[in-house]
C-alpha cells in the first residue's frame, strides 16, 4: 500500500505533468510573469465555468474577502456577519477593515451558517453577509439571500472551500457556489479542488460597476498606470499560477466527482457504526468534499486523532478553537449560550484523507483503524 496522504499533490502532478511542464516553460519563455495573457485567459475560462459575468484574480483567498469589502465600500464600524465555524481567513479581514465582525452558530449537521442565528444578529448597523461554504458543500443561499433582501444587505460568498458546488433554488434554477449573492471570492491554495502551486484566489460578480471598482482595487487603485482613481492594493494573481491553473481547470468536475465517490465509500463503510456521524449534505446542494469530516458520538476524538496517526494515516482536526474564543476576535458580547453547535463541533469533528488519488485499499486500512477504535 502506498504511504498515505491526506492530500496528494505529489500523485495528482504526475498525472498531468507534461502538461504543466510545458505551460510552465511558456511562461518563462515568454517572460510574461506579471499579468500576462495566461491570466487573461484563464480569468475566461473561470467566467465561462462558473457562468459568471467577471473573474477577477488576485493573489490569495484572504485578499479576495478584503478585497470584496473593500469594493462594496464598507465603513468603520458597519457589522459583518460570518459565521464561528471557519478560518480565521473570513473574520480577519473584517477586522482589518476596522468593520466589526458579528459572529454566529452554524448548523451542526451541515457545519453552514444558521438561518435563524442569522436573523437574530441582525442590527442597524448590519451591512453584510459572509455565508462560509464550508467543506464543500453550500450553505442555504436561498434563507440568505431573502434575510438579505429584507434588511438591504450585501452577501458575500467564501467559496474557497466549495469551488464547482452546484446550489439548486426551489424553481429549478442552479448556481454555482460563488455566483449566488453580491460578490464571490475563493483560494486556490494548493490542497483546494482547485489549486495552484503557490498561493492564489479570485473574486467572483456579475455586477459591472462592483467588478470595475474591484479591478481597480486590485491594482493600487489603478485604471490607468499612475493613476490611482481609489484606495488599492497590490494583489495580483501570477503567470506560472494562472498557467497552471488552466491546466486543471477542466478536470474541476472530475477532481471532485472522485472526491464523492471516495466519500460514497467511507459513508458506506461507517453506515452501521452509531458512533459515527458521516457528513451530511443539504438538499439543495452538491457537496465536493473538500474536507470529509466525521462526527463522534461517545468518542474521545482526540484519542482517536493520536490513534490514526500512530498509525500513520494523517488526520486533522477543523477546528479546535472557534472563533470567538480566539484571543484576537474575543468580544464581551457573545454568549457561549449562542454557540451551542459550534462548542459541540470542536470536541467531536475529525477530518479523514480526502484526495483525488485516494485509494481503496487505503481508505480500507482507515476505515479498519477507524471501526477497531471506536467499537
Amino acid at each position: 500500500m502506498n504511504k498515505i496522504q491526506m492530500v496528494d499533490l505529489q500523485g495528482q502532478y504526475k498525472k498531468i505533468q507534461p502538461q504543466i511542464d510545458k505551460a510552465l516553460t511558456d511562461v518563462i519563455s515568454s517572460a510574461a510573469f506579471i499579468n500576462g495573457p495566461e491570466v487573461n485567459n484563464f480569468q475566461e475560462d473561470l467566467e465561462e465555468y462558473l457562468n459568471v459575468k467577471h473573474v477577477i484574480p488576485c493573489a490569495n483567498g484572504t485578499d479576495a474577502l478584503q478585497i470584496a469589502m473593500m469594493g462594496l465600500g464598507l465603513n468603520q464600524g458597519d457589522e459583518v456577519i460570518t459565521v464561528d465555524f471557519t478560518f480565521a481567513a473570513t473574520v480577519e479581514v473584517i477586522a482589518l477593515l476596522k468593520l466589526t465582525p458579528v459572529l454566529i452558530d452554524v448548523d451542526i449537521n451541515t457545519f453552514n451558517m444558521n438561518i435563524e442565528a442569522l436573523k437574530k444578529a441582525i442590527t442597524p448597523k448590519t451591512k453584510a453577509i459572509v455565508p462560509v461554504h464550508l467543506f464543500g458543500q453550500c450553505a442555504n443561499m436561498e434563507a440568505i439571500l431573502e434575510v438579505a433582501a429584507e434588511h438591504n444587505l450585501f452577501v458575500i460568498e467564501d467559496t474557497a472551500q466549495a469551488i464547482g458546488a452546484d446550489y439548486t433554488f426551489k424553481d429549478g434554477t442552479v448556481k454555482k457556489a460563488g455566483t449566488i449573492g453580491d460578490v464571490g471570492t475563493t483560494s486556490f491554495f494548493p490542497s483546494k479542488n482547485l489549486g495552484c502551486y503557490g498561493d492564489g484566489g479570485a473574486i467572483f460578480t456579475n455586477d459591472d460597476d462592483l467588478a470595475y471598482i474591484i479591478r481597480g482595487v486590485v491594482n493600487h487603485g489603478m485604471y490607468k498606470r499612475y493613476y490611482h482613481d481609489v484606495v488599492g492594493v497590490n494583489s495580483r494573481l501570477d503567470s506560472m499560477q494562472a498557467a497552471i491553473l488552466r491546466i486543471k481547470l477542466p478536470l474541476l468536475d472530475v477532481y471532485c466527482e472522485a472526491r464523492k465517490n471516495a466519500a460514497d465509500y467511507y459513508n458506506n463503510a461507517f453506515l452501521e457504526c452509531d458512533k459515527i456521524i458521516t457528513p451530511v449534505t443539504s438538499e439543495f446542494t452538491s457537496h465536493v468534499f473538500h474536507q470529509y469530516t466525521l462526527r463522534l458520538k461517545d468518542v474521545d476524538r482526540n484519542a482517536l486523532h493520536q490513534h490514526l496517526l500512530d498509525n500513520n494515516i494523517p488526520n486533522a482536526i477543523y477546528y479546535p478553537v472557534p472563533l470567538h474564543s480566539q484571543k484576537a476576535y474575543a468580544d464581551t458580547r457573545y454568549n457561549e449560550a449562542d454557540f451551542n453547535a459550534t462548542n459541540e463541533l470542536i470536541q467531536t469533528v475529525i477530518s479523514l484523507p480526502m484526495h483525488t488519488e485516494l485509494e481503496k485499499e487505503q481508505q480500507d486500512f482507515i476505515i479498519k483503524t477507524i471501526l477497531n477504535f471506536v467499537k
